[in-house]
């Protein structure tokens, strides 16, 4: 299926600055973040696109189109929603919901933990504390700590236990981080 057999018109510019899906790799989500990936598809498609066609139709309706403000801001527009439609349908249809309550093994760290960590000194003591909890690349949000399962923080962190040590490969040099607490959202 293209861009074409689903209604709208595809251009050359790339669809989205958002991180890729590693080669070979599923695009895990929490069925929460899929549900916000269809709910935003759908507002485009149903109702954001419909409201700029009929702008732009009503703009061209209008005369002389090089100088019709709605008409070539409407037209923007209208190829930004499509580029996103695009996104999200490769987003949607890679994706694999991965119900984070649904894990059996709550003392490892795995996808949709959160993780509660030390960052160990050099002289072996606790430096600072940080919660981090690990979503899929479409749910990163910095500022509930939620980072992606494909981050090297997580990668550090997963399959981790409390009490774990593990090595974080930064720019600056490595990071020992000790694993202090692992949870899981109820079922």
């Amino acid at each position: 299926m293209n861009a074409d057999d689903l209604g709208y018109q595809a251009d050359d510019e790339d669809d989205d600055d958002a991180p890729p899906v590693p080669a070979g790799s599923k695009n895990y989500i929490t069925p929460a973040g899929l549900a916000r990936l269809q709910a935003e598809r759908r507002q485009l498609w149903r109702v954001d696109r419909p409201e700029v066609v009929r702008v732009v139709e009503w703009a061209a309706g209008n005369g002389d189109r090089s100088e019709n403000g709605d008409y070539i801001y409407g037209k923007r527009r209208l190829r930004e929603i499509d580029r996103r439609l695009r996104f999200l349908d490769k987003r949607i249809a890679a994706a694999e919901a991965v119900d984070p309550t649904q894990q059996t093994r709550r003392d490892r760290v795995y996808f949709g933990a959160t993780v509660t960590y030390a960052r160990i000194d050099k002289d072996g003591e606790d430096d600072s504390e940080v919660t981090v909890t690990i979503v899929g690349i479409d749910e990163i949000d910095s500022e509930k700590n939620h980072v992606s399962w494909i981050s090297p923080i997580a990668r550090a962190l997963l399959k981790a236990g409390v009490g774990d040590t593990v090595i974080l490969r930064t720019p600056t040099g490595p990071e020992s981080l000790e694993v202090i607490a692992i949870s899981y959202p109820a079922a």
